[in-house]
């Protein structure tokens, strides 16, 4: 992983360890971080955010546990090999996503139109 890809907000509303996780996440997820990349370890990944290195092992554990990243001893932190698509996608995972969108956007004060607009430009992508 090179370069500064994840930032946290201090003053959301959001935990951090949550913000690191839904970033990595997206950049598994959207490509941006390929198959087998490596992330930083917890510990520097923690000393280049200025957070206590459990945040980061928190969000490291639940991105494995989504088998998004895979640990392994002697090799580190590498992004997983993503799952096949399925063809119809889960209406409830779906509408739980969602949900957690629309949670968080507006915890940070964003209204129904920029909920929208920033569905839109994400799909746009």
């Amino acid at each position: 992983m090179n370069g500064p890809v994840v930032h946290v907000d201090t003053a959301s509303p959001v935990p951090p360890y949550e913000q690191i996780r839904a970033q990595l996440a997206a950049l598994i997820t959207t490509g941006r971080m390929p198959e087998g990349e490596r992330l930083p370890t917890v510990r520097q990944l923690a000393a280049d955010l200025g957070l206590a290195a459990g945040t980061v092992a928190r969000a490291y554990r639940e991105l494995e546990a989504a088998s998004l990243i895979r640990t392994r001893r002697g090799a580190g932190t590498r992004v997983a090999p993503l799952p096949a698509p399925t063809r119809t996608p889960d209406p409830a995972k779906l509408a739980e996503l969602a949900l957690r969108f629309v949670t968080e956007a507006r915890g940070l004060g964003a209204d129904r139109e920029t909920v929208q607009r920033a569905v839109r430009d994400a799909l746009d992508e």
